[in-house]
């Protein structure tokens, strides 16, 4: 498929537009680490803050090394923050550590979209790594054998769909989740003027990588499809 020039022309621009958006969400991040927030407070100050006026004093806050792999985990309660989130006082530290809490108060008022996603994850885990092999064994073997080859390759999209209903279903969520943590940083007095701006920045910058992801998904899949005739007139 790599030197196939309609999985370029169908794919290639979604590639274009995760470039971009990766490129985005670490520029914003890069410029606004190196900024304090008004206040001083660290990433998981904020993160506690957040969960306690939330009544979300159950959730624990714990550190995880990396970066930009800060998540909040629903199945056991626990929000956890990277290396330059958790103890930074910066303003992209601040916009990251609201958008995690914001994950937890989805999940405390039962959130319709989070609780699809989680109860898509483990299928969606699976599927990942076995629809690419499938679909790529399935590929091969149709040079040899065609029909079985193409039901190994259509099962495999089968099961690459499910990544693209979970990526389509992240969307939302992340979205929401930044929504929440824009009005809490404001309501609670953490950020204003500038740095509510640069929150924006930061947190939009890091809705875009999702809906790359998303658009990226569809692409492939539809290439897929259209490499098994589908869509194809029988004309």
């Amino acid at each position: 498929m790599f030197f196939d020039p309609l999985y370029f022309l169908v794919v290639g621009p979604t590639m274009l537009l995760s470039m971009w958006a990766s490129f985005k969400v670490r520029s914003a991040f890069n410029q606004w680490k190196q900024y304090a927030n008004k206040g001083g407070y660290s990433g998981a100050h904020i993160a506690r803050a957040i969960l306690d006026a939330s009544g979300l004093k159950n959730v624990r806050v714990e550190h995880v090394a990396g970066e930009l792999t800060d998540h909040y985990d629903p199945t056991s309660k626990t929000l956890r923050l990277s290396d330059a989130t958790y103890s930074s006082n910066s303003i992209a530290a601040a916009g990251v550590a609201a958008h995690e809490a914001g994950h937890a108060i989805q999940d405390k008022v039962n959130y319709p979209m989070l609780g699809l996603r989680s109860a898509i994850v483990p299928l969606a885990s699976i599927s990942s790594n076995l629809s690419w092999i499938l679909i790529m064994g399935g590929m091969f073997l149709m040079v040899l054998q065609g029909k079985i080859g193409y039901i190994v390759t259509l099962i495999g999209v089968l099961l690459f769909s499910v990544v693209v209903v979970f990526q389509l279903v992240t969307v939302p969520v992340e979205i929401d989740a930044s929504r929440r943590a824009k009005q809490i940083l404001k309501k609670m007095g953490y950020v204003e003027g500038k740095e509510a701006a640069a929150i924006d920045e930061v947190l939009d910058a890091a809705a875009w990588t999702y809906v790359a992801a998303a658009a990226s998904g569809i692409a492939t899949l539809l290439y897929y499809l259209l490499r098994l005739g589908f869509f194809r007139s029988d004309d």
